[in-house]
């Protein structure tokens, strides 16, 4: 219950981010947006920084957070510049391959062994994709590619963060994300700068506190309970998605998006559903108290 609750505090923290992100985008560029999000980020992790100090962020691992900052740059510009050119609703639903995009990274570059369940799953997940793009029977848009390099993007940020997370805390993973992403979102927003009014920049920092709480609460939802029981609960935020394009910006998908996204969502549940399985199979015994 504790799991499912902070799951759906991130789908509901992102469904309000996705919209901010589409109001402001009709005056300044997501490129912009994006920048003003992380120095948000920065600021809400900083009381936490002041308080564990300097030796609280010591890492041995930050080799790590610099391909972490650069794979998240690339997955926030991809993504910020669908969710202002597209339906976010459909935006949203091909963001959720990113289970599939990591479990494909992780037997490149982890070497974990993925048997013929999980690929089926794989495929179903982007005949899923096929569903909403229609290839042949329309044009596929760039926004919906940019979409799809988000998720690829969010996929790479997933393979670093598990082997991070053997020796860095939930905290400091965000902080660093917070930190790396500062100086490389700025050079393209100043490709595209233009001056915010106090009302654009206050929405743009609203877009990073709930940036930030939506990866916190994701975060303690994985740490409260086994991914297979909490990530269907995450799906939901297509719901949140879906009433803020309807209400706010007059927003509706077709039933083949929606056929798609269930799909895809069917996929990434038993995708997670597996790797609990054989998570459990292949634990050891517990380590002793300390």
């Amino acid at each position: 219950m504790v799991g499912a609750a902070w799951m759906m505090g991130s789908g509901i923290c992102f469904a309000g981010m996705a919209g901010l992100i589409r109001y402001v985008a009709q005056d300044l560029h997501a490129f912009e947006i994006a920048f003003f999000r992380n120095c948000a980020g920065v600021l809400v992790m900083l009381p936490w920084a002041m308080r564990v100090g300097l030796d609280g962020l010591k890492t041995r691992r930050m080799g790590l957070y610099v391909w972490r900052g650069l794979t998240g740059i690339v997955a926030m510009l991809s993504f910020f510049w669908a969710l202002s050119n597209m339906p976010i609703t459909e935006a949203t639903a091909l963001n959720f391959t990113m289970p599939i995009f990591a479990t494909i990274l992780a037997v490149i570059f982890l070497g974990e062994v993925v048997r013929a369940r999980r690929w089926t799953a794989i495929l179903v997940g982007f005949a899923g994709v096929l569903i909403i793009l229609r290839p042949g029977l329309e044009v596929v848009s760039l926004p919906a590619l940019m979409a799809l390099l988000g998720a690829l993007m969010v996929g790479a940020s997933v393979i670093i963060i598990r082997k991070a997370s053997t020796t860095e805390s939930p905290n400091a993973i965000v902080f660093y994300m917070c930190v790396f992403l500062v100086p490389l979102s700025l050079p393209p927003a100043l490709f595209v700068w233009k001056d915010p009014t106090w009302l654009q920049l206050g929405l743009s920092a609203m877009v990073g506190v709930l940036g930030t709480a939506a990866h916190q609460c994701y975060t303690r939802a994985i740490y409260a309970a086994e991914p297979s029981a909490v990530m269907p609960f995450d799906f939901a935020r297509l719901i949140w998605v879906g009433i803020v394009g309807y209400v706010f910006f007059g927003q509706t998908s077709d039933a083949w998006t929606w056929v798609g996204a269930v799909v895809i969502v069917g996929s990434g549940v038993y995708i997670a559903q597996r790797e609990a399985r054989l998570g459990r199979k292949t634990a050891g015994p517990a380590p002793p108290a300390t």
